[in-house]
């Protein structure tokens, strides 16, 4: 698992915002202050997002404009149980351009089957982040 600076996880999440296929589900596991919502805004902005992408802890999805069309950002941290995850509009996010999806465990089977798993941690460099895929 490679160590990255703040810069370098922003520079990675914005390349891979660059070349994401249409559709895709992305979710982003690690503890808090990991870095998920820093790689999201990076994200966000290679996929074309001109606002700066915050987090929906308080609404739990945030909707942007793309360049190919609607980025979700949802962030699950907050659900009490799975089924508080039965409200959100997931007709919608499915067909969106991307979906990049926080603390999906707390949604559970809501969550539709992810095309890319990341999963950041602290490093013992308190700047330094582990980042790994599947």
């Amino acid at each position: 698992m490679p160590l990255l600076t703040e810069t370098e996880l922003r520079e990675w999440g914005h390349a891979l915002g660059q070349r994401l296929a249409p559709g895709s589900i992305v979710t982003l596991d690690g503890p808090l202050g990991a870095g998920k919502t820093t790689l999201v805004q990076a994200i966000a902005q290679g996929l074309g997002v001109q606002a700066g992408a915050t987090s929906p802890t308080y609404t739990y999805v945030h909707r942007y404009e793309g360049r190919r069309g609607a980025v979700y950002h949802l962030d699950c941290y907050r659900l009490k149980h799975p089924d508080d995850a039965a409200d959100l509009d997931w007709e919608a996010i499915v067909k969106a351009d991307a979906a990049l999806i926080e603390w999906p465990e707390k949604a559970g089977d809501w969550v539709p089957r992810p095309t890319l798993r990341i999963t950041l941690a602290h490093g013992d460099d308190p700047d330094l982040r582990s980042l790994e895929t599947a």
